[in-house]
């Protein structure tokens, strides 16, 4: 049976955020309103398709509707702040949230693709010892009008920039945060996602990185139909103990067993492995080794990420050849292997970079966070 929809509370304001309903819970709430669910098609068309906040300008609604929608509802994407361009193209949009905290979202684009990474928490509870939005501590989880919204401020700054042409192709959620601690708001961002009333992209080009929570991403199975990237980063739990402290509680069997169970009877489906290459750490031709042994049974893609430094980071990158000979390594075993440029770095927008603004709640709120899966 298909779970119950849940509409959520208004505002402080008194208005419920439509960027915080999917298609069904939008049915739902127009159907409570008094109308019919048809009502939801055209209102994700104006919202989503033509990028119009205010009801006002809906005109295949009625007068009525339109002055009692203002009343009760609300269209309010969060707030971009601050837009910085990167010599290559790439974008990074600093957005501002309640007060004291801000989140990062960037685009990249290549000539066959636009890729747009969102952030799914601020701030980030997994601690991982090499990425800069763990520094920034965890304060609390998006909500979806939070994550949606990131997706359409980013359509619409570069549609107005592209003259309309839709140039956000694929959409990551690899910006601040671990997706699966916030399971329910990024499954319903994601359905908005792929929803042609929404924006209306391939399930395949959606993709979703985690670190490794496991009995989420069984769930994940059940409840979404996107490509998953796996946060890997070691060969082996003593070294990804130290690297990604989420393995202590979900070692790598489980980890493994997990996305075996998330591609099973999926033809279509295959892991990414994301692998930050740190020099003299997890960069060993017997690392290499070891990794291809390790996920050999599974339909895979190595996406090889030469670290990005930040402030005070103990960690350096590894050097062009050491990259390439581990990347030879894992090809030679058979495993589709790519090295990731490094895209934004002059704006601290690459892998591994994006901090933010978090009032961090301290190490017991991470705690409570890492226990949610």
């Amino acid at each position: 049976m298909p779970e119950p929809v849940v509409v959520p509370v208004a505002s402080a304001a008194g208005r419920v955020n439509l960027l915080d309903l999917d298609r069904r819970d939008l049915e739902a709430f127009f159907v409570a309103f008094g109308e019919k669910p048809f009502r939801a098609t055209q209102v994700m068309k104006w919202i989503y398709h033509e990028r119009v906040t205010d009801f006002a300008a809906m005109t295949n609604l009625s007068k009525a509707l339109r002055e009692r929608l203002a009343e009760c509802a609300e269209i309010h994407p969060p707030e971009v702040i601050l837009d910085h361009a990167s010599r290559d193209s790439s974008h990074k949009w600093l957005i501002r949230l309640d007060s004291g905290n801000s989140i990062e979202m960037v685009f990249i684009p290549e000539p066959d693709r636009g890729t747009l990474c969102v952030s799914s928490q601020i701030g980030c509870p997994l601690d991982c010892s090499f990425c800069a939005t763990a520094r920034q501590g965890f304060n609390r989880n998006l909500t979806v009008a939070e994550i949606i919204g990131q997706v359409w401020q980013a359509s619409r700054l570069l549609g107005e920039r592209r003259n309309g042409d839709r140039i956000i192709t694929n959409i990551v959620l690899m910006g601040m945060g671990e997706p699966l601690l916030n399971f329910e708001a990024v499954v319903k961002a994601m359905d908005l996602m792929q929803d042609d009333l929404g924006f209306g992209i391939s399930r395949r080009r959606v993709t979703l990185s985690t670190a490794g929570v496991v009995p989420a991403l069984y769930r994940l199975r059940e409840a979404a139909e996107v490509s998953l990237a796996v946060s890997l980063h070691a060969p082996d739990d003593a070294l990804r103990n130290e690297l990604v402290p989420l393995n202590r509680k979900y070692p790598i069997a489980e980890l493994l067993a997990a996305c075996r169970h998330y591609i099973a009877d999926k033809p279509y489906r295959r892991i990414t492995w994301e692998y930050v290459l740190l020099d003299g750490v997890n960069d060993t031709e017997a690392h290499a080794r070891a990794l291809a042994a390790l996920i050999k049974d599974i339909p895979s893609k190595v996406n090889l990420i030469p670290f990005n430094p930040f402030p005070n980071t103990r960690y350096r990158r590894s050097g062009p050849e050491a990259i390439a000979r581990f990347q030879a390594i894992l090809m030679a075993h058979g495993l589709t292997t790519v090295t990731r440029k490094t895209r934004g770095d002059d704006i601290a927008a690459a892998c591994g970079q994006l901090a933010g603004q978090v009032q961090a709640r301290g190490r017991r709120q991470a705690r409570i966070a890492q226990g949610a899966g």
